[in-house]
């Protein structure tokens, strides 16, 4: 079974590679934004908003709102998560377990995202205080 690594080797120079590293560098462009509810860009975002600008700008459609996003692309173990990978959380006030949150994996447990009203795009550990539990990763190209 390959690992991580060995999928960021075999990913490297290919186009996945270079639309991850294009979508994540959008990303980390925008941190410093407010957190704004239904916002996609360019002075504010959600968390799919913002995801779903980060990876329009790498070329690749996705859906707008979390739940859609979180079905566009391959699933992937966290373990096994790479720099562009869409990281989703469990929606704690949903008692069915759905998708609430979605932010950029960065690579090294890290994610940039829009968390909440009030706060700006950052980057956060993937298993930060108060995070609800990750839900899956999804790879979208």
């Amino acid at each position: 079974m390959p690992t991580a690594a060995d999928e960021a080797v075999r990913r490297v120079g290919s186009p996945s590679a270079t639309k991850a590293h294009k979508a994540l560098a959008f990303a980390r462009a925008q941190i410093g934004k407010p957190y704004v509810w239904g916002a996609s860009g360019p002075g504010s975002y959600d968390c799919s908003g913002l995801t779903q600008a980060a990876w329009k700008a790498a070329g690749v459609a996705l859906p707008r709102s979390t739940r859609d996003q979180s079905g566009a692309g391959t699933t992937v173990p966290l373990t096994e998560a790479l720099p562009g990978d869409l990281v989703f959380f469990h929606d704690p006030r949903d008692s069915l377990g759905e998708v609430g949150h979605v932010g950029v994996y960065a690579g090294h447990g890290m994610m940039i995202h829009a968390p909440e009203p009030g706060a700006y795009v950052r980057e956060d550990p993937v298993h930060h205080d108060g995070a609800p539990a990750v839900h899956h990763v999804v790879r979208p190209a």
